[in-house]
């Protein structure tokens, strides 16, 4: 037995010597190879933003814009279950604040619409008014018109939830602008993606040389893909582990471990509601859905209630006058149209509110800091769930590649 072993080493120095600089190559493709699955892996959570290929399943289109849909429902389930409520933050804003932000761009608004409505529905008499008149009776228009705002405001800042869809709006937004998505987990995760791509180097190098050990002693055709697999498998399945545990920090031969996500838990937290407040959940946003979401009728109702009140007090006992000059149901659809003209004006008017309102409701500093405050197991949750289910894909992604260049290797070796 001693001398078949030691018949064995000859054979393995022999080989060595005579094939030297295929043998060192092996470790270093293999570090190749774990390197370069790790780069296909993140590639292939990004990129493309849209399904490349034959649908359903001949083609592929990046994990997170695939489930953009998904990644934004859990991450507003996240934010409003622990982080923040939408009652919260509208809470912080105050109507009268909000109208005397917008009132000089208003009081523009709320002339033209006093001119345009009264020449449509009485142009006899609005043109015979001397100029005073027609500017005194803008000017008490326009003076009822912060308030009628205000109202509004504080309205629908009680009923909030009635009028604003927060995850039809992220939802919304995300679909919209994929690359959006793409940006919020790149950056946020970009020391940890970084970490996948240079660990590949280290796993497939060590396990490099097991397989040049391995071919010195028994040179069989299945020996590199077959080790070529297990590189880009292994490699894989290991750095993704390694991203979120342990969860909690293990001392282990002295030195503390955690998972690279959870250790860098107070950075994550600022970046990520730093680009959420930014981009995503921002004042321009939360007005478009208000004005434009699904629950948008239910605001037109709420400004119609405020502004026909407002008519039939500036009408005062004259509205049975009016109502008899013009006709009741001509009356009625004056009142409505001044309500779709002051929508109409909206989304241009609350800009001036934007910062006012950014500061006010104090998303980032309120996201960031409670965001700091999770669990290790809350903040998981919230970067990990939704493309957790498509890890298998790319860990066998990194297999096959693995395997193929296993492949060449033999062909090299062998020929």
């Amino acid at each position: 037995m001693l001398q078949s072993l030691h018949a064995a080493l000859l054979t393995a120095q022999a080989n060595f010597l005579a094939h030297w600089w295929l043998y060192l190559s092996m470790p270093l493709i293999a570090a190749v190879i774990g390197y370069v699955t790790k780069i296909v892996a993140v590639r292939m959570m990004f990129q493309p933003l849209e399904f490349v290929g034959i649908k359903p399943y001949l083609g592929w289109q990046g994990v997170i814009p695939r489930k953009a849909e998904k990644m934004a429902s859990v991450a507003v389930d996240v934010i409003t279950s622990r982080l923040i409520t939408v009652e919260e933050i509208f809470a912080r804003l105050d109507p009268q604040q909000i109208a005397a932000e917008i009132e000089k761009p208003m009081l523009g608004a709320v002339e033209q619409i006093t001119r345009e409505v009264l020449s449509q529905y009485q142009p006899g008499l609005w043109e015979l008014l001397p100029n005073f008149a027609r500017e005194r009776l803008i000017k008490r228009v326009q003076a009822e018109a912060p308030q009628v705002v205000a109202q509004v405001m504080a309205e629908l800042r009680s009923n909030i939830g009635q009028v604003f869809d927060l995850k039809h709006m992220v939802i919304t937004a995300l679909l919209r602008d994929k690359q959006l998505l793409n940006r919020v987990f790149s950056e946020v995760g970009r020391k940890e993606f970084r970490f996948f791509g240079h660990s590949g180097l280290v796993f497939g190098f060590i396990i490099g040389l097991v397989q040049m050990l391995v071919w010195l002693f028994y040179q069989s055709p299945w020996i590199l893909p077959a080790f070529g697999l297990f590189i880009g498998f292994a490699s894989d399945w290991l750095a993704l582990q390694m991203l979120f545990h342990p969860k909690q920090p293990k001392k282990i031969l002295g030195l503390t471990y955690q998972g690279l996500f959870l250790r860098r838990q107070q950075e994550v937290s600022r970046d990520y509601a730093r680009l959420v407040a930014d981009q995503i959940i921002t004042p321009a946003n939360i007005w478009e859905a208000v004005l434009e979401g699904p629950a948008s009728d239910r605001l037109f109702a709420l400004v119609q209630k405020h502004v026909e009140k407002t008519v039939d007090e500036q009408a005062g006992f004259a509205r049975p006058l009016v109502a008899f000059a013009i006709g009741s149901r001509q009356y009625q659809q004056m009142k409505q149209t001044v309500t779709e003209k002051l929508v109409q004006t909206l989304p241009k008017t609350l800009r001036h509110v934007d910062g006012y309102a950014e500061g006010a409701m104090d998303i980032r500093n309120t996201l960031q800091a409670r965001m700091q405050k999770l669990s290790p197991e809350e903040f998981e949750g919230m970067l990990r769930p939704a493309f957790k289910e498509d890890e298998w894909s790319l860990i066998v992604v990194g297999a096959v590649l693995g395997f193929l260049v296993g492949e060449l290797q033999t062909f090299i070796m062998l020929h």
